[in-house]
């Protein structure tokens, strides 16, 4: 296989023996998919993705010893594992488990019902560097923020170096719109759209997509009132 085709080399972490199994069958099924490492609990999840340098970690959340909050925390801050993005998986849809695994670093958050292609997808999705939610995740983050009392109306200072248009976008993308829906909402093409998202990822300093829609929910681009009005 050349360069330019390497596939996708993905590190399961999982403290259930079938669940790693049924992930690796599935993942090493798929073309341009390589499982590289099976790890049973978060330690062994933080040597591998620092050994291995996976290009994305399957991370349970419950674990024994360390979980898996704090190993996509420790892998996300390894100098050696620079690179490395944390897709979480779990059986539990709860909104401390998708604040917290966001805020330690990892580019998205998805159920273990999730059917076996939309898991490939989002496999794919965050190794080419964007973020993703479970779509049962999204309206609860939404409403979360909006009740936080840091979150307000008010622009935050680090947004000052965005210009009208850039902020604009930020709400689109805040709002949980795809660059098509963006596209079409300001009557530009996608290849503007793209640009403007690569402008938001540089002078924010976001990683990927989750990460601007958390910063405009912090900075209350998103209020109740406007959640509340649909398009």
């Amino acid at each position: 296989m050349s360069q330019s085709s390497a596939p996708v080399r993905v590190l399961i972490a999982d403290d259930q023996e079938l669940l790693r199994e049924s992930f690796r069958v599935l993942v090493n099924a798929e073309p341009g998919l390589e499982v590289v490492g099976l790890a049973e609990d978060g330690d062994a999840a933080v040597r591998l993705a620092v050994r291995e340098r996976p290009d994305v970690v399957l991370m349970d959340v419950r674990m024994p010893g360390l979980d898996g909050i704090e190993a996509t925390r420790l892998i996300r801050s390894h100098p050696q594992a620079e690179g490395v993005r944390v897709l979480v998986l779990t059986m539990f849809d709860l909104d401390s488990y998708v604040f917290a695994a966001l805020r330690s670093g990892a580019s998205g958050f998805l159920l273990k019902d999730v059917a076996p292609a939309d898991l490939v997808r989002a496999i794919r999705t965050v190794a080419a560097g964007q973020g993703l939610l479970a779509p049962s995740v999204t309206a609860r983050l939404i409403a979360e923020f909006c009740r936080q009392p840091q979150a307000t109306p008010e622009v935050s200072a680090s947004l000052e170096p965005l210009t009208s248009r850039e902020r604009e976008v930020l709400l689109l993308v805040t709002k949980g719109l795809s660059n098509a829906e963006i596209a079409a909402e300001l009557h530009v093409s996608m290849a503007t759209v793209k640009t403007y998202i690569g402008r938001l990822f540089d002078k924010l300093g976001a990683r990927d997509r989750v990460q601007l829609v958390i910063t405009g929910y912090e900075h209350g681009l998103v209020t109740p009132s406007r959640r509340s009005n649909h398009p």
